[in-house]
């Protein structure tokens, strides 16, 4: 027969104590990577971005994301993300920042990566189109058909952040 006993919520709920039994339960904490890929052209340097099939609105492109799997380090969830994706392979990966996520016990991490080719092979499954842009395209996106994030997702932040680097 099973049973239950009531919880309490003692260290300001970072555990969870069965007075039954006196078990710890540990919340979960699931980490999302977004990453900004970036490739070095002789005309200057291109971001990747992708409209992933999950979104109804045809013209938004964000970054590419994904979660991180048990036992990986989060800059190698960003190539795995990034080659299961769109078939390229990322070195150079840098934290950016991150954001909390509007999903309970998730925190999302935004990365920039670099690649040194520009060959995509699309994960039809999630991806339904993935393109390279400038800067400029970047400072108007209107101007080239596309949209970015609302303004309070981090994947927005690490594209307008990127898109006002000075390039040296």
């Amino acid at each position: 027969m099973l049973g239950g006993a009531v919880c309490e919520l003692p260290s300001a709920g970072h555990v969870m104590r069965c007075t039954g039994r006196g078990a710890a339960h540990f919340p979960r904490t699931d980490l999302a990577v977004i990453m900004l890929v970036t490739w070095r052209t002789g005309g200057g340097e291109r971001a990747l971005l992708a409209h992933p099939r999950r979104f109804p609105v045809a013209r938004i492109f964000p970054t590419l994301a994904g979660f991180v799997a048990s036992g990986e380090s989060l800059e190698e969830a960003v190539a795995r993300e990034v080659l299961e994706e769109v078939g390229l392979r990322v070195g150079g990966v840098r934290d950016h920042s991150s954001q909390r996520w509007p999903f309970p016990s998730s925190i999302m991490l935004g990365f920039v990566a670099e690649t040194d080719c520009d060959t995509l092979v699309l994960d039809d499954e999630e991806i339904a189109e993935a393109r390279w842009f400038s800067r400029a395209q970047l400072r108007d996106p209107d101007r080239v058909g596309i949209r970015l994030l609302r303004p309070d997702r981090l994947a927005r932040e690490v594209v307008l952040d990127w898109v006002a680097e000075e390039t040296g």
